[in-house]
C-alpha cells in the first residue's frame, strides 16, 4: 500500500494517520521516541506492509509484474492499489477525495513539528504536485511512476508499468477490491486492540 491507503486505513485518529504516513523513514525501535498515538500509527504501518506482502491476492497482482520489474513489482503494485482506492473512493468514504486530501494536508500543516525531517523536506513537493489526488487518474499514476523511475536513475523502468496497468486493468481492480476488504478488517482490528 502506498500513501493514500496507509492514511485511509488509519481510521479517524489524526495522530495514527501521521505516524502511519511517515513510518517508512522510522527504522528499528526508534518509533519509541514518538508520542503514543503516533507510535501506534507507525506500528500499524508495519502491520499493513507485512499483511500486504503476504496476502495471496496482492501476490497474484504482483506476480504479473515480476518478470519485467523484479523487486520493484511490489512498489508498483502499491501505487496501482492506491489508484484503485482513489478511483473507487466513494465506495469507502462519505468524504469526497479532494476534501479528504485537503483535510490531510491541513493536518500535516498544523502538526509540522511532529513530522520527521525527511517528511518535512518531502511535504512541499507532495502538496505542490498533489500526489494523493493524482492517484485518481491513470495520467497521475504515470507521472508518479516516472518520478520513481527517475529516482532509481531509470534502472527500475517503473514508468513503463503504466502499460501493464492498462492491459490488466480489470484484473487488478477486481483483485484490489478483494484484497481491500481483508486489509480494512485487519487494520481496524489492530487499531482497536493496540
Amino acid at each position: 500500500m502506498n500513501f493514500l491507503a496507509h492514511i485511509y486505513l488509519s481510521g479517524d485518529n489524526d495522530y495514527i494517520k501521521i505516524g502511519n504516513f511517515m513510518a517508512d523513514g522510522i527504522k528499528g525501535d526508534s518509533y519509541n521516541n514518538f508520542p503514543k498515538e503516533i507510535k501506534k500509527g507507525i506500528l500499524l504501518h508495519r502491520a499493513i506492509d507485512s499483511f500486504t506482502d503476504m496476502h495471496p491476492v496482492f501476490r497474484k497482482s504482483k506476480h504479473r509484474l515480476h518478470e519485467k520489474y523484479g523487486h520493484y513489482s511490489g512498489v508498483i503494485m502499491d501505487i496501482f492499489y492506491d489508484h484503485f482506492l482513489a478511483k473507487n473512493w466513494n465506495t469507502y468514504s462519505s468524504v469526497p477525495l479532494n476534501q479528504y486530501v485537503s483535510n490531510f494536508y491541513h493536518l500535516l500543516d498544523t502538526n509540522f513539528d511532529k513530522l520527521t525531517l525527511k517528511i518535512q523536506k518531502m511535504y512541499p513537493n507532495m502538496v505542490k504536485q498533489n500526489w494523493l489526488l493524482s492517484y485518481e487518474s491513470i495520467e497521475g499514476i504515470g507521472t508518479i511512476l516516472y518520478q520513481m523511475d527517475y529516482r532509481t536513475k531509470f534502472k527500475s523502468k517503473m514508468q513503463y508499468a503504466i502499460e501493464e496497468l492498462q492491459l490488466f486493468y480489470d484484473d487488478f481492480e477486481k483483485e484490489f477490491i478483494l484484497f481491500f476488504e481483508d486489509i480494512q478488517q485487519m487494520a481496524s482490528e489492530k487499531i482497536m486492540n493496540d
